[in-house]
This record gives structure tokens, sequence and C-alpha cells, in this order.
């Protein structure tokens, strides 16, 4: 199957401002581009690009005065699978994970693992081991959060989420990752595309989504404590310790964000690509995360 990606981005600046952006699509998925995600600008502007300590593709730009617009669309292959399920994955012991994986061991700006590790031992710590305890944490943090994009919040933090009960999907993420960890897990956040590919109507206004890997075995597992179900058709932008290492558009200056709206649509065969899914405006602010 092929999937159409992209977004637009329309900001309003009082003056030259420097920005940083993480909204490439993720070189694991490089060769599944049909049709690559160039970044373009209006007005064009010089653009440099760099990984990130995590390897994600970020770009650098100075925005003009004025009305600055970021845009991308793009067409990827995908295999059309869920989610894999692997209800055998096995825990690693803290003494042998992989050196790499220890980073998303500990807390983190929006996952503070260490006033929510009694929580943790006290929901979780009688729980199987593994994937079913991975599983555990998803059900609970699904059914503890009230899902509104009318409770986003760029401040609130995994331990915000659970005293609350409501959020959006990076607040489902942040909360699961925190307990994983707490529970010795690895679990790293994850920022992307997901459309409405294999579910029902009616469906829900598009934008960025927020998930998170989990790390069992020897390797690393997508989980979905928002969704809480295996999805079709996620294509990653960034991964990170919590959403602060991935915030898709970060600016050094005031601005005001004027137009939001992001697209991921499956592709049928010989019908038109040009139907997009638009976003309503949720976020002002400078750091632009998931929801």
């Amino acid at each position: 199957m092929q999937i159409r990606v992209g977004f637009e981005m329309a900001y309003q600046f009082p003056q030259p401002t420097p920005m940083i952006l993480a909204l490439s699509v993720h070189y694991s998925r490089a060769s599944d581009l049909l049709r690559p995600d160039y970044l373009v600008t209006s007005p064009s502007v010089p653009i440099t690009a760099y990984r990130d300590l995590f390897g994600n593709w970020c770009s650098r730009i100075v925005a003009p005065q004025g009305r600055f617009v970021l845009s991308t669309d793009a067409l990827v292959n995908d295999t059309g699978a869920p989610d894999v399920v692997a209800p055998w994955a096995t825990q690693t012991p803290v003494e042998q994970l992989p050196e790499s994986t220890l980073v998303y061991l500990v807390g983190s700006r929006y996952c503070e693992t260490d006033q929510l590790s009694e929580i943790a031992w006290q929901r979780f710590g009688s729980s199987p081991t593994g994937w079913a305890r991975v599983q555990a944490i998803c059900d609970f943090v699904h059914r503890h959060i009230e899902f509104g994009y009318q409770h986003a919040r760029r401040t609130r933090t995994a331990l915000d989420a659970y005293k609350e009960g409501h959020g959006v999907c990076r607040d489902y993420a942040h909360l699961a990752i925190a307990f994983c960890r707490c529970m010795n897990i690895p679990a790293r956040y994850c920022t992307g595309y997901l459309g409405d590919v294999g579910t029902e109507p009616p469906y829900g206004t598009m934008d960025f989504a927020g998930w998170f890997e989990a790390y069992l075995g020897d390797r690393w597992y997508t989980f979905d404590a928002r969704n809480n179900t295996p999805r079709i058709g996620r294509v990653l932008i960034a991964r990170g310790r919590d959403a602060c290492d991935v915030a898709l558009s970060t600016t050094f200056g005031p601005n005001t964000l004027e137009g939001f709206k992001v697209w991921a649509d499956e592709v049928s065969a010989g019908l038109p690509v040009d139907a997009q899914a638009k976003s309503d405006l949720r976020s002002t602010n400078p750091l632009l995360g998931a929801n």
C-alpha cells in the first residue's frame, strides 16, 4: 500500500528568527519513500541539515520577518501490516541490556521516574514480566487518561497526566514510558504520522501522533497506550527520551502559529492523491509537539 503524508504550517514572525525542525521522515523509512519529503519554505530560505544525538534528521533555517510557510508532501510505501504483537517477548535483565538502551531507562524532562516508581511497583510489580507487563501498563494508561484536544498542554508531565487523568496522545506515551522505565524496561518516545487506515469511521481530526517503543528480548517493539490496539501505516519521524527531544518545531524568538494541517492518507490505485485531512489549530507555542 501507499500512504501520502505531509503537513503545512503557517507562521507570522515579527523579525528574522532561527528555527530547528524535526519534520523529516526517519532514516529507517528512507527506502520506502516513493516521493521524497523535501521541506519547502515560502518564501524560500537556505536550509541546512544535521543528525541529532538520537539519529533524527533535523533542519536549521532562519525564518524571515512576516508570514512564513513550511510544508512537505511525500508518498510512502508501506507493508500494510499492523504493529507487531509478540506476547512471547521477554524482559531483559538490566545488567544484560545493550549500552545504547540505558539512556531510555532513566528519568527525563517529561517522565519523572523518581516520583512514579512507587506507584508503578504497586500497580505492576505483581504482573508477569516482559510483553505482558508492558501491555498491562498500556491497558492501565488507556483507561486512566481521558483523551481530548482541549486538554493539550505542552508543560504536562507523566506525573501530571497520572494526577489529572486527561490529556492527548503524547501524555499517554509519557506516562506509559515512565511506568516502563520504573519497571526496568527501556522505553523511548516516538513521533510521526498515523492516519486512519484500517479503522472504522467516524474519523478524528488529523494531527501528528505520539507513541512509544519498549525494548524486550533483543529488539524494540511499538506500543500505543492511547489507541491500545495494533495500527496500520505508522510513518516514523523521530525518536527520543520524550517529546522534548523530538519537538517538531523549535523557534528562537516570538512568533504566532497561524495555520497547521497534517495528512496521512492511503492512496488507492487509479485514484488521484489530492485528498488531505486537515487539522485544527491547537497550539501557538514555539515548542510544537505531537498531540
